[in-house]
């Protein structure tokens, strides 16, 4: 009888012992399931704070004078200063995102970038972003070597013509397949200093691009190796673009952008770049 009670009591102390292991095992779960919990809020709620309190800019860094990296290894240029005042004024951290042109709608869906600054044109995207007013014009051109025998359209047929890949220059051109077609071949390159080159070495006979970018590299270079054809390709006005839908973050930088142009600092910073005052923000 003795014996049934003393194996009855063991029993009882092993049931005892599992169930307080059980327990302190479930106390300990639901203690690091609360810290998970905790850090991942924090992590969420800095995250959120980083995405209130910076601008990031999307841009081509191979694109003066609108954005690039100077002498000193900064990115700088027209759009990056006007972009750095519109964040100062916002009260948020600049933060300059060079991107690759063709991955420009990836980065922006992504959430990677804020908005897209960088000499975007608007034409033939009117409804593919979010966009603020125009703040500058621009035009299309051709620009081919001072030697050449190229002085209009008619005199690219059968020539090689180069664009930047995804720029407003190649969209023009699929579209006017009346000239494009005349072309010997229509190629794309990554930016316009590489199509500079190119130009120089006599790759290419031509070069497609706008023509800020065109006047601001010939400045640079010899400018006498260069000439620009007289009749533009095509016209077009430079805006902000953001994600589709995203009018929030938009309106807030042109409310910026247009106090800017009432108390003169937009023309403050085109005088700085071009010499004189080129916006046309109404």
């Amino acid at each position: 009888m003795k014996k049934i009670y003393l194996l009855g009591m063991l029993a009882a102390f092993m049931l005892a012992g599992c169930s307080s292991a059980k327990t302190s095992e479930s106390t300990a779960a639901s203690e690091t399931t609360t810290v998970e919990s905790k850090v991942t809020e924090e992590t969420t709620k800095a995250a959120s704070s980083d995405s209130k309190t910076t601008f990031t800019v999307g841009f081509d860094q191979d694109f003066p004078p609108m954005g690039f990296v100077g002498y000193d290894g900064e990115f700088t240029g027209f759009d990056l200063d006007l972009a750095a005042e519109v964040a100062r004024r916002l009260g948020k951290e600049i933060k300059y995102q060079p991107i690759a042109w063709d991955a420009k709608d990836m980065e922006l869906s992504s959430g990677t970038i804020d908005c897209i600054w960088n000499g975007f044109s608007t034409q033939n995207r009117e409804d593919k972003y979010t966009w603020t007013k125009p703040y500058m014009k621009n035009d299309q051109v051709f620009v081919v070597r001072s030697d050449s025998d190229i002085n209009s359209f008619d005199d690219l047929a059968g020539k090689t013509v180069e664009v930047q890949i995804d720029s407003s220059a190649e969209a023009v051109l699929k579209e006017n397949t009346k000239l494009s077609d005349t072309f010997g071949k229509l190629q794309t390159v990554a930016d316009f200093n590489t199509g500079f080159m190119d130009l120089e070495m006599g790759g290419v006979d031509a070069l497609a691009m706008n023509s800020v970018v065109a006047n601001y590299q010939i400045t640079k270079r010899d400018a006498e190796d260069f000439k620009v054809l007289d009749t533009p390709l095509s016209s077009e006005e430079y805006a902000v673009g953001f994600k589709l839908g995203n009018e929030a973050l938009r309106d807030e930088v042109q409310k910026a952008l247009d106090e800017m142009k009432d108390d003169g600092t937009l023309k403050t910073i085109s005088e700085k770049w071009f010499g004189k005052d080129v916006t046309i923000l109404e």
